[in-house]
């Protein structure tokens, strides 16, 4: 009998199974030739696919079509288009052809293009990502496709991310050739990503223009109790919020998107889910339908959902835990180190690749999860520094060890926790304990990238992942493939890599200050901010890696430098602005008013013989914050005022000169709502809103 998750999973997804049930078996052939083989699919199957596509739509109650793609900005966009025609008699027909499934035109100078297209130069193209289901949500039919220009080049994150594994994909079936694997034809990265976020009442969430505006809070002074008695992660989940993500889940599951895990997260009303792992393109898309549902539904239950880097200060933020690995298309994961580790030399040989890629490229790792959210997160005790390292493990470091220096590796063997409870099962445990503070940390057979911010598509990440491992079994497989002796030209191959690459390896706290000097004197790279990080993206290096891949093209690297450049920007911008709005029109106005107040009520006791200490010392105290505030908010103004008109000199202006005063408004600001009556504050504080979701 079929579970009712059963039936609800996928039921709203055009998937392989509908497919196969909907299209004749010559369609649903060359369907599946298109996505394992790269074969093209002609006019004639493209139109019986967008018959029964559109037959099965319309059955799950769509009206509408539209082709959903992932433009620069990072989010996702959408044009709607009724399946509804007409003939010249006027009767209705219901239409959806090939080649309207096929390709789309959306406006292209109205998305972010970094240069690439100009202003007047409007037309764009969407195709469909036939290796992407379509599904239907809220009466439309999605088709996931590609977006660019009129010309070719990539206005979005999903044809890059392609044409990364399409890369990827080939040099590793060249590494496993030379191990004896005739079957692969294919080798896909995976990605599983983890999803936090915050969770706030809506009602006070409209009380707050920063929130609104700009998705974290400018202003709030530090609550009396936070996250130190560290009882929310994993705690009890309450019954408002467990609602929530019951009904998220049966939203995510209806879309085929594999929602696999709920809990708590260490901060108040802060939270995470995550996927089943899939390959890249599908797990990127369906990280983005997560953001989008999961604010929707919040919104059913009177909750806003957060899915900014830092949207309290003092507690934890939120990221975006990344987990990727290679499966051939046989069902094998390059990951698996297997019982037997240092004996298992292919796992090595795409290890060593994995270590030398993060060592060649990590400034362009760090600028592929650079924002200005996520500036305020890395680094922050809550999350790995802004210096890339890499963690083995106990059992793989050994492994690493022993090579180079040419002694037996000792195993360690499969180990047993004593818990001294006779009644307990024997648990296994794993040769690798967990390091929260690596940026990179192999976790049994994936590699979990901490970085990303939890605003961010995964999109850039993975697509940076892929390209340096491509780049780097490229030049393996060059080596080895003319090798006479392959055994001996490996093993020199691996001690050689490992030795060369060991100063990306760190098992320590990485939130140790020590470590950051230790890291700069190995010579590691040391980005902070993302004016720091954004620069590594276009390097001569970084450019000759994606277009020898065929990921970028100079142009389209320039544009997205360009594109992210004026981002960063431009969110500092409107931050600024938003503090000297609400400084003008909500603070200052209600703490003059508190202080009238207190000299009100001064003047009254003094009349009467009494000492009004407190009122006196209280507006005194508040004068002088106001003065301060005055101060650091008219300098905000000017400051504003003085941001150059755009790129590289804007965005450094915004981190030497904005954000430093912006910091100085909010301590006048936060000093202020320690003194002032609550009942004259203008708006919700850090207490109500972190404990306003139960």
């Amino acid at each position: 009998m079929t579970s009712k998750l059963a039936q609800l999973y996928g039921s709203m997804v055009f998937d392989e199974a509908t497919m196969r049930e909907r299209l004749s078996p010559e369609s649903f052939g060359a369907w599946k030739a298109c996505v394992t083989d790269g074969k093209t699919l002609d006019a004639h199957t493209a139109g019986e696919i967008a018959e029964a596509m559109k037959q099965w739509a319309l059955e799950l109650g769509a009206t509408h079509f539209t082709h959903w793609f992932q433009p620069m900005t990072g989010a996702t966009a959408e044009k709607h288009d009724s399946f509804l025609d007409t003939d010249g008699s006027g009767q209705v027909l219901l239409k959806f052809s090939g080649k309207e499934l096929i390709r789309g035109e959306p406006d292209a100078s109205s998305f972010p293009s970094g240069g690439l297209r100009s202003t007047f130069e409007a037309r764009g193209y969407t195709a469909w990502d036939p290796t992407s289901f379509a599904f239907v949500k809220e009466g439309s039919l999605y088709i996931p496709t590609i977006f660019c220009s009129y010309s070719g080049q990539a206005l979005d994150k999903k044809m890059p991310l392609l044409r990364s594994m399409e890369a990827v994909s080939r040099q590793a079936v060249r590494i496993l050739r030379l191990f004896g694997d005739t079957e692969t034809k294919q080798v896909t990265a995976q990605v599983g990503p983890e999803q936090e976020y915050f969770l706030i009442d809506k009602a006070l969430y409209q009380a707050r223009r920063d929130l609104r505006l700009t998705g974290r809070t400018l202003f709030g002074a530090h609550p009396p109790r936070g996250q130190e008695m560290e009882d929310h992660y994993f705690g009890m989940i309450k019954p408002r919020v467990a609602q929530f993500m019951q009904d998220l889940d049966q939203e995510l599951w209806k879309v085929g998107v594999p929602s696999k895990t709920k809990h708590n997260e260490v901060a108040p009303s802060q939270h995470e889910m995550a996927t089943i792992y899939s390959d890249a393109n599908t797990a990127c898309d369906h990280n983005q339908l997560a953001m989008e549902l999961l604010k929707k539904v919040a919104d059913r239950h009177g909750l806003v959902c957060l899915i900014h880097e830092k949207p309290f200060e003092g507690v934890n933020g939120s990221g975006k835990h990344d987990n990727w690995s290679l499966a051939t298309d046989t069902g094998k994961n390059l990951f698996q180190p297997g019982s037997t580790p240092s004996q298992n030399f292919q796992f090595l040989l795409f290890l060593a690749a994995f270590v030398k890629g993060v060592d060649e490229y990590q400034g362009l790792l760090r600028a592929s999860v650079a924002s200005s959210g996520n500036d305020h997160r890395l680094g922050a005790q809550e999350a790995p520094p802004a210096v890339i390292s890499i963690f083995l493990g106990d059992e793989l470091t050994q492994v690493v060890h022993a090579l180079l220096e040419g002694t037996d590796h000792v195993d360690l063997g499969k180990r047993v926790l004593d818990m001294g409870l006779a009644a307990l099962p024997h648990i296994r445990q794993d040769n690798t304990d967990r390091n929260r503070t690596s940026p990179m940390a192999f976790t049994g057979n994936k590699f979990e990238f901490r970085m990303v911010g939890s605003s961010d598509s995964v999109s850039g990440a993975n697509i940076v992942l892929n390209a340096m491992m491509a780049q780097e079994l490229e030049g393996f497989a060059d080596r080895l493939e003319g090798a006479e002796d392959f055994p001996a030209a490996l093993a020199a191959l691996l001690k050689e890599t490992f030795q060369a690459h060991q100063r990306i390896l760190f098992d320590g706290n990485g939130y140790d200050e020590s470590w950051i000097q230790e890291a700069q004197a190995r010579g590691l790279l040391d980005l902070p901010t993302t004016p720091d990080a954004l620069p590594e993206l276009v390097t001569e290096k970084a450019i000759a890696l994606f277009q020898r891949h065929g990921i970028y093209a100079p142009e389209e690297v320039e544009a997205r430098y360009h594109v992210y450049v004026d981002k960063y920007v431009q969110e500092i911008l409107i931050e600024a602005r938003t503090m000297v709005d609400m400084v003008q029109r909500d603070i200052l106005p209600a703490c003059s008013g508190y202080v009238s107040d207190l000299c009100r009520r001064a003047q009254a006791e003094q009349a009467m013989g009494l000492s009004a200490v407190y009122e006196t010392t209280a507006a005194r105290q508040a004068g002088e914050h106001i003065a301060a505030l005055q101060t650091a908010y008219q300098a905000l103004q000017a400051a504003i005022q003085a941001t150059p008109a755009q790129g590289e000199l804007a965005m450094v202006f915004c981190r030497d000169s904005l954000l430093p005063q912006m910091d100085k408004v909010r301590a006048a600001a936060d000093a202020l709502e320690g003194i002032v009556d609550r009942a004259r504050w203008p708006f919700p504080t850090y207490v109500d809103l972190l404990f306003s979701e139960g």
